[in-house]
């Protein structure tokens, strides 16, 4: 029997550590091209992300967002798509989608 991850655990942990809210205090997708739209997601500004070399100790903080890829209209597409953070106060760039394989992806951020 196959999981549905999305109904399962995503969707419940965007209920409880999302930034939903009330309209004008959501997420807003910026797509390149079509018009934004609402959508939620948990919100990390200081997201470590480790770079593991035996030669070099790498360690950089980035802003990421957690998402349901099934709440897209159309996949988000990095270094051409937009979010705006309501909490954060800001418009980020997507530098890069990582899939989870369960129906979620961390999008990597970037300050514009």
């Amino acid at each position: 029997m196959a999981i549905d991850w999305d109904k399962a655990v995503l969707a419940p942990l965007e209920k409880v550590f999302g930034e939903g809210g009330p309209v004008g205090s959501r997420i807003k997708f910026h797509p390149y091209e079509g018009e934004a739209y609402d959508i939620d997601g948990i919100f990390d500004a200081a997201y470590r992300d480790v770079t593991l070399d035996p030669t070099v100790a790498v360690n950089t903080t980035c802003p990421v967002l957690g998402v349901r890829l099934g709440t897209f209209k159309i996949e988000p597409v990095p270094g051409d798509d937009q979010v705006y953070i309501p909490r954060a106060g800001k418009m980020f760039l997507i530098k890069e989608v990582r899939p989870d394989s369960h129906g979620g992806a961390k999008l990597m951020l970037g300050e514009m």
